[in-house]
């Protein structure tokens, strides 16, 4: 048997050929990421039925290769840079190169003999493509957010006890056309509250005119460059309104795409509604990958590390938070979401919480848990039942 170790690069790629002893069968080749470079690859090996290509899952350049390699019907693996760095750690001497790159990939597939890797389906790809997306512009709708924080504490810090959140429609409304103190108080009081009123849809009025004019009178904030901040917080909140109305495209085209699968019993549990359960979906894939819910709990990064040395062992466990950072943001979120509507986890969480936990600590046990119910949902095709899932002590064991 051969192993093809493949270091992957943007442009280039280097392989390094290894038989069962460890021995290197000619010098590392390096080839373009192309057809023509992959093709000059499979030349140089001679019998492929006898060979496994290892590629390191780099950002997404592997990609284009294992989508080649596959169609021809070769025998493809690929591996987590964690395995590698781990064994390149090993070498006394860490140097860092290609050809030492491909060499250790390749000795990771000869010494751990892994399965042959399937990507997942196209309609799994597709969501996990869109709902990467949408977490990438919510990170961006938030920090744009920060930024308006950010002026407002220079120019009207007042600004952000007068509203429950300043980004409600309302305030929203008034920051586009009156950002500072002293353009509030250029507003006839009633001309306010009838703009506050619109916007409100009648929920606020001449009352909290008063008290936005009051503010705005005794306000702390500075008085130099204003025009320059009152036109930033315009365009920063352009900004958002134009990437929450991408993040409601985003939302119908995952909804669309959920109607594919011929039942998703994830949106069965209370607290999880499609686009959380396609998120949940894609990051899993095929749940037979994961033969035991432990495995999924690691992959999502759920698990707790473990601190021992001699004759002590650590007590403040945290979270590994390796594996797909997606899947745990996914579940995480979720979890946030069913203590307050699933009852049971509701039950589970006030349990915690009276032992003495941190909320973040039990809602990290929440979303554990949540893991082996989603792990079983999916296994079994049925949808959420407390009755029957609770009363399977094989699913919920109270180790968490």
């Amino acid at each position: 048997m051969l192993y093809i170790g493949i270091d992957v690069g943007k442009r280039n790629h280097e392989a390094t050929i290894l038989d069962e002893s460890g021995k290197e069968l000619c010098e590392s080749i390096k080839f373009p990421n192309s057809i023509a470079g992959a093709e000059k690859l499979l030349s140089k090996i001679l019998n492929l039925k006898d060979a496994i290509f290892v590629l390191e899952a780099t950002g997404h350049y592997w990609l284009s290769l294992y989508c080649y390699l596959s169609s021809k019907e070769l025998v493809v693996q690929v591996i987590n840079p964690i395995q590698s760095d781990s064994l390149r750690n090993l070498y006394i001497r860490r140097n860092k190169t290609d050809k030492k790159d491909s060499f250790i990939i390749a000795d990771i597939a000869r010494i751990n003999r892994m399965p042959k890797t399937k990507l997942a389906d196209e309609n799994i790809l597709k969501l996990q493509t869109l709902t990467r997306l949408r977490f990438e512009f919510i990170d961006q709708v938030t920090a744009l957010k920060a930024r308006i924080i950010g002026v407002l504490d220079r120019i009207f810090p007042e600004y952000e006890s007068i509203f429950s959140n300043i980004f409600i429609k309302s305030s929203r409304e008034l920051l586009k056309n009156t950002a500072s103190p002293e353009e509030i108080l250029e507003f006839d009081l009633s001309e306010l509250a009838e703009s506050l009123n619109k916007a409100s849809k009648g929920k606020f009025g001449t009352v909290k005119a008063k008290e936005l004019q009051s503010k705005a009178a005794n306000s702390f904030g500075i008085t130099l460059g204003l025009d320059a901040f009152r036109l930033e917080i315009k365009l920063l909140l352009s900004q958002i309104e134009f990437l929450e109305a991408q993040i409601e495209t985003i939302d119908s085209s995952v909804k669309e795409l959920l109607r594919e699968f011929k039942a998703c019993f994830i949106t069965t549990i209370p607290g999880i509604g499609d686009v959380l359960a396609a998120s949940i979906l894609a990051e899993i894939g095929d749940i037979n990958r994961f033969n035991h819910v432990k495995k999924l709990v690691a992959y999502a990064g759920l698990d707790a590390t473990i601190y021992q040395s001699g004759q002590f062992t650590g007590t403040r466990a945290k979270i590994s938070k390796r594996g797909s950072p997606y899947l745990r943001r996914s579940l995480w979120s979720a979890a946030n979401s069913a203590r307050r509507f699933n009852p049971v986890l509701r039950n589970f969480y006030q349990i915690k919480i009276k032992q003495g936990k941190h909320p973040q600590v039990a809602l990290g046990a929440v979303a554990r848990k949540l893991t082996h119910l989603v792990y079983y949902i999916l296994k079994e095709q049925k949808p959420f039942d407390p009755n029957y899932q609770w009363s399977n002590a094989k699913i919920y064991v109270d180790s968490l």
